[in-house]
């Protein structure tokens, strides 16, 4: 069985914060679907809070802490990552852009990225098209093509007027599984082993 893994990207300040439940949505989504689908499934999931220290020196010493540079492997690693921000001046938050300035460009590219954010009116939802999905796209990521914005009528309620966010979550979700199937860009091929001649030549006498 394949196994997908994904980063999921939480910028939220809060604690509890709207960023990380939507966070924990799509990526409870995502999780379900891509095992029906027969995929085994490895999330990591960041708080971004948690390193702002640690992605502040990175910008002065260009060094990255330990406990950094593994969540910056993790990503490297990954198949797919969900990115969560909450709205600041109608934009992601500045700690969210920080930590992907510290990433190697090059580093996300091919990978399958599914946004969302969160905001206290739904006048911010635009960020989704209008500053998220253009900084993914210069990253050369694939984005699936719903992105999730939840503002406070969302949370505690089944219907916000239009769609239920768990509807839009699950639709978001099975376009990031769709990216997600068949070969992925940037992974590996298996290294395949190179056997002695002698165990070569008894596999071949063995089918005579």
């Amino acid at each position: 069985m394949e196994t997908r893994r994904i980063t999921v990207l939480s910028a939220g300040l809060g604690v509890p914060s709207s960023s990380r439940l939507l966070a924990d949505q799509l990526a409870a989504s995502t999780e379900r679907q891509l095992r029906v689908a027969g995929f085994d499934v490895k999330i990591d999931v960041v708080e971004l809070r948690d390193l702002a220290v640690d992605i502040a020196n990175n910008f002065v010493t260009g060094y990255a802490a330990p406990r950094l540079a593994d969540v910056i492997a993790g990503v490297e690693d990954s198949d797919a990552i969900i990115a969560v921000s909450p709205v600041f001046s109608a934009s992601y938050s500045g700690l969210f852009k920080s930590f992907i300035d510290v990433l190697d460009p090059k580093s996300l590219d091919g990978k399958a990225v599914l946004l969302g954010a969160t905001g206290g009116t739904d006048r911010h939802q635009m960020v989704l098209d209008y500053a998220m999905r253009p900084l993914f796209s210069y990253l050369r990521t694939r984005i699936a093509a719903t992105g999730v914005f939840a503002g406070p009528q969302d949370w505690g309620n089944t219907d916000d007027g239009g769609s239920p966010l768990s509807s839009r979550v699950d639709r978001a979700a099975g376009e990031l599984v769709q990216l997600l199937s068949g070969p992925q860009p940037g992974r590996k091929a298996p290294v395949l082993e190179s056997l002695p001649f002698e165990q070569l030549l008894a596999g071949i006498s063995a089918g005579r």
